[in-house]
């Protein structure tokens, strides 16, 4: 099997989902049309998505397989004109299709086991991400797929986010990782499904999710962030090499990091002129005060400064770019890891 054969599978998720990068929408239909496996299975998945949000879609049938220009023309057509999820929920849907690809390489129990991150090994950080988008699975009008805590009424969002976290981890260890799996792409599939993945203006409203008011759009970022760093920390632990997010999902990471960042920091901070590295320009913001001359300038990566944000990078630990008052600068990286709940 072709490395483009595994390079392709592993894409059909996303595929399936709207959600490739322009330059893998060009390869992912044309090795469509010369490979009837791979074509098979982006039909089932379509149908998947189908079923879920209820939108026909024009078969991948056998009866074109003989004929490579009418495999391609079929799935040109299957794949919608306009991605089936909105821009803002992109970067969920290819997070979920990374996620799911690297779980398909674990071979045997033995690779569930592994450490990973706290003290979660690999079954455990899969049952974590159940959790996690529960919050916001559910204020979408999902059912939750783990039985419900009972946790005291007036507990603290952070508490009860804790407490719930532990039942969903406990309950999911009871069951095989195939059943965790299977638990936790269904509900992603669920919110990739709902309307608000589909259409910005149901997404632009606010609400308050662990501890945190934003537009819906901001959450189904956040969901892509976290499903992304745990991939990594999966990766990590079992020595096997995770990309990051192609660079126009990367920069909805930073710019929507750079927004908490600087609500958390506040309009009193000494102001530090902020550089994030490799868009075109790099983009710049000014974070703190804005009646005070910049004190100091600091220029990070875009991967780094996500695995700073999301709890993997300590603020000293950091690669960086830095000149101006330490003191302004340390404020700023402080801030900047204490956002982290992953």
């Amino acid at each position: 099997m072709s490395t483009d054969h595994d390079d392709v599978r592993d894409l059909l998720a996303a595929w399936a989902f709207g959600a490739l990068t322009p330059a893998d929408e060009r390869t992912v239909p044309a090795h469509l049309a010369e490979c009837e496996s791979c074509a098979a299975e982006a039909e089932r998945l379509r149908e998947t998505v189908r079923l879920l949000d209820g939108a026909p879609r024009p078969p991948l049938g056998n009866s074109a397989a003989g004929n490579p220009d009418g495999v391609l023309a079929l799935a040109l057509r299957a794949r919608p004109a306009a991605p089936r999820v909105a821009a803002h929920a992109a970067p969920y849907a290819a997070a979920v299709a990374g996620l799911q690809a690297l779980l398909r390489e674990l071979d045997g129990p033995g690779p569930w086991g592994t450490p990973v991150v706290h003290d979660w090994d690999v079954h455990a950080t899969v049952a974590h991400l159940i959790a996690a988008d529960e919050p916001l699975a559910r204020r979408l009008g999902l059912a939750a797929r783990v039985p419900e805590s009972r946790i005291a009424e007036g507990t603290g969002w952070e508490d009860a986010w804790t407490e719930r976290t532990a039942d969903v981890i406990a309950y999911e260890q009871g069951r095989t990782p195939e059943e965790t799996v299977a638990a936790w792409s269904a509900q992603a599939g669920a919110l990739l499904a709902t309307p608000e993945a589909r259409d910005p203006e149901r997404a632009a409203h606010a609400t308050t999710l662990m501890g945190v008011r934003l537009p819906i759009a901001d959450h189904f970022v956040v969901r892509a962030f976290e499903a992304w760093i745990h991939t990594d920390d999966i990766g990590r632990a079992l020595g096997l090499t995770v990309p990051p997010p192609p660079d126009p999902h990367l920069r909805q990471l930073v710019r929507l990091a750079v927004r908490i960042l600087g609500l958390a920091l506040g309009p009193t901070a000494p102001p530090v002129l902020f550089t994030v590295t490799g868009a075109e320009p790099d983009t710049q913001w000014i974070l703190g005060s804005e009646d005070e001359p910049v004190q100091a300038e600091l220029v990070l990566d875009p991967v780094d400064f996500c695995l700073l944000v999301g709890g993997r990078y300590a603020p000293d630990e950091v690669p960086r770019g830095a000149a101006g008052d330490d003191a302004a600068i340390r404020d700023v990286l402080e801030r900047a890891a204490s956002l982290a709940w992953l």
